[in-house]
């Protein structure tokens, strides 16, 4: 797989890049992430990519010559399977979205600022748009690298254990359950007596009872026109 991300300030991805998914992801050549710094697309001798917006209005805009030119660069060395801006207007992130991201080739991320980009970047250029959430934030860079990171770890190969991930919260539309390890008693707190024993059949039902139970609890829209079975006891 192969990211490309245009920002305004790509030092910001330094340490995404030095942590320990991304970085193993590229180590294992399953990963190729590419940073473009949006200013070396700039015509003017300033490098400025920004200017007041038409119709008056507070703000900065990203203008769409230096955007234009940066993905067409992009595109005239390989096929993008999507072009996506980060923007807080747009539906939020979630697993299903960031599993078929995983199965792209190529991608392109468009970090947004200021203000926002020129309008025309979003009807002519863009191919997907994605939000974190329904919050604003100074820029895009953090948007992009969650992002990225959410699809990158969906890579076969870049996990130890790929099913891992397969076991995610989400992954089944429900969250995932509480989990343990050792010491099995730690101040008079043990370990459930379920998952002690060599029952697969009784822990898998075990799990599957608290994942719906926390689900219930925690984030019950995830139920919602959906069948996970009855829950025993809540």
């Amino acid at each position: 797989m192969r990211i490309d991300i245009i920002s305004l300030f790509p030092e910001m991805f330094a340490g995404f890049l030095a942590s320990s998914i991304p970085a193993r992801a590229v180590k294992k050549g399953l990963l190729e992430l590419e940073l473009h710094n949006l200013r070396d697309y700039s015509t003017n001798r300033h490098k400025s990519v920004d200017d007041y917006p038409y119709g008056g209005g507070a703000g900065m805009v990203i203008g769409i010559e230096p955007v234009d030119k940066c993905i067409s660069a992009l595109k005239a060395q390989r096929d993008y399977d999507e072009v996506i801006f980060t923007t807080p207007d747009a539906p939020v992130l979630d697993q299903p979205v960031a599993n078929r991201l995983s199965l792209c080739r190529n991608i392109i991320v468009l970090c947004g600022h200021y203000k926002g980009v020129d309008e025309r970047v979003r009807e002519h250029l863009v191919t997907r748009e994605i939000s974190i959430g329904d919050y604003v934030l100074s820029g895009g860079e953090l948007a992009a690298a969650v992002i990225a990171d959410a699809v990158i770890r969906l890579v076969p190969g870049v996990l130890n254990d790929e099913t891992s991930a397969l076991s995610d919260s989400f992954q089944d539309g429900l969250l995932s359950p509480p989990v343990y390890t050792r010491p099995e008693e730690y101040k008079g707190w043990r370990v459930p007596e379920v998952l002690m024993g060599g029952n697969d059949r009784l822990k898998a039902e075990w799990r599957h009872e608290k994942a719906l139970e926390r689900t219930k609890e925690r984030k019950p829209y995830l139920l919602n026109n959906q069948d996970h079975g009855s829950i025993q006891s809540v």
